[in-house]
């Protein structure tokens, strides 16, 4: 049977966001159903929502930094029943089979994944809506369970900012007595700072800012470098084995590529697109330095993200808001002005007549 969906959507790239009634498609064998509690906000809700990547399909609800209750369940789920607190991130489908997803890398699924919002389901070619609404329904595979302890609404944005650091951290063995550093102060960038230092990592905050050292180092940081000072850039030369980059527009690598260590690799996790200016390749020829790409992560790593986090006791630094000021919230982020991630309050959705 569908139900009944509310939700905050846009119905075009030039309109706010605004009450939107829908219809969840029919709950399968092996689906969860969840009331939703809390969902963050990402960047990412901005570029869909308005186009900015050109691959919109209207109308869209956003949202993939999801946590909620689950209200029931198909009769072949085995993992959750109803109660249980669970998560939702950026992915509720791929293809299962392919190269990638047999290696736990559905993010990197060869057909594409089906992501949470602005995608298509694979099975009956419905539309996929996020995670600003009232409900969800999801197969078993893609729902994460969220650990006891953690405030369910400074876990939502480990749904994405979380796993989005700390996929590469992982990949590149990050450990006690690995030289980190973090490219950029934000949602991502306060993430990848303390789960970092949680894995015993030395980390450095890479800002072209001084005021913002107080809270990197609140946050985990050892050390601050300003990215606009020459000679702190050539003091740290040669120095890290992973750079994490979470800055979301062009800027200039070659600042940051000298300060690696000898096999070391700059990973950029927030910009899409081409480099500008381009990429001087001699220090990364003469001293095997790489810069490489990497996408949130798949469901079994979110999950050991997501225990790894319960284990150290990590959610983001949130704001709490009401969905009713959403459209101000993105205004706000666009402007830098939150730290480090809004949350909605899913509650306040019922109040809306």
């Amino acid at each position: 049977m569908t139900t009944p969906a509310r939700a905050f959507g846009t119905h075009a790239a030039t309109q706010p966001l605004g009450l939107f009634h829908f219809v969840r498609r029919d709950p399968r064998a092996d689906d969860v159903v969840i009331d939703i509690l809390f969902c963050g906000v990402c960047h990412t809700d901005i570029h869909h929502s308005r186009d900015d990547w050109g691959r919109a399909n209207y109308p869209m609800v956003p949202g993939h930094e999801i946590v909620g209750r689950v209200s029931r369940v198909g009769e072949a789920v085995t993992r959750f029943q109803p109660g249980d607190l669970v998560g939702v991130g950026c992915m509720v489908d791929s293809c299962r089979t392919c190269a990638a997803c047999g290696k736990g890398w559905e993010q990197y699924c060869e057909s594409g994944s089906t992501f949470t919002y602005n995608g298509v389901d694979r099975q009956d070619g419905t539309p996929t809506y996020g995670g600003y609404s009232d409900h969800v329904v999801v197969a078993q595979d893609f729902v994460l369970k969220m650990p006891e302890g953690l405030d369910p609404a400074g876990a939502a944005p480990l749904l994405c900012a979380g796993i989005t650091t700390y996929s590469p951290l992982r990949h590149w063995q990050v450990g006690p007595g690995s030289r980190v550093a973090v490219v950029g102060l934000g949602g991502l960038g306060h993430m990848a700072i303390k789960l970092a230092k949680a894995m015993g990592a030395e980390v450095t905050l890479f800002t072209r800012s001084a005021s913002k050292e107080a809270d990197a180092r609140r946050l985990g940081a050892d050390q601050i470098v300003l990215s606009g000072d020459a000679e702190q850039m050539i003091a740290a030369a040669n120095r890290f084995e992973l750079i994490i980059d979470t800055v979301p527009y062009a800027h200039d690598l070659n600042l940051y590529v000298p300060t690696l260590a000898t096999g070391g690799t700059l990973v950029l996790v927030g910009f899409l697109g081409p480099i500008d200016p381009a990429l001087n390749t001699g220090p990364m020829v003469l001293r095997r330095k790489a810069v490489a790409g990497s996408l949130i992560g798949g469901i079994a790593e979110t999950q050991a993200m997501l225990d790894f986090c319960g284990q150290h006791g990590i959610t983001a630094d949130v704001e709490m808001i009401p969905i009713q000021q959403i459209n101000e919230a993105y205004e706000r982020m666009l402007r830098s002005d939150v730290k480090y991630r809004f949350v909605i309050d899913m509650a306040s959705l019922k109040a809306i007549a």
